[in-house]
């Protein structure tokens, strides 16, 4: 965790305090249009184990400079499911599993334990939108 953390953001053990983890693997497999058979080893899938961090330092110790070739170039803070929205298809329920058990370790009054809620909201709040647009 620490060594991915350093590489994709530049952050350190220093940086961070581990505020808890999945208890199991939470595991996914791609599907077969996305596996690279010409590669080698052959990746069908991960399995992983998810951490709930709080940084500790100043946000100026974010950087994307460590590695070759980054793989992001920019942040910012977002909602606690937010993520769920907009991940691949076939990591949702990685996701959604991993931000649930981990959504249990903050203080509920700050992070929904549960997505639905959130979810709700926001679909219905897109789908009103584009009622609205077509009414006018």
């Amino acid at each position: 965790m620490y060594r991915e953390l350093n590489e994709e953001t530049g952050l350190t053990n220093k940086h961070v305090e581990i505020l808890g983890c999945t208890k199991a693997w939470l595991r996914y497999q791609l599907p077969k249009r996305f596996i690279r058979k010409n590669t080698l080893p052959m990746c069908i899938g991960q399995k992983q184990i998810w951490y709930l961090l709080r940084l500790s330092a100043s946000e100026k110790n974010v950087r994307f400079d460590h590695c070759k070739q980054p793989e992001f170039d920019d942040w910012c803070w977002v909602d606690f499911w937010q993520p769920l929205t907009e991940v691949v298809y076939f990591k949702k329920d990685v996701y959604r599993n991993a931000l649930s058990e981990l959504g249990n370790l903050l203080m509920p009054e700050t992070v929904p334990v549960n997505p639905e809620g959130y979810l709700s909201k926001k679909h219905l709040h897109k789908n009103h939108s584009k009622k609205a647009l077509k009414k006018d």
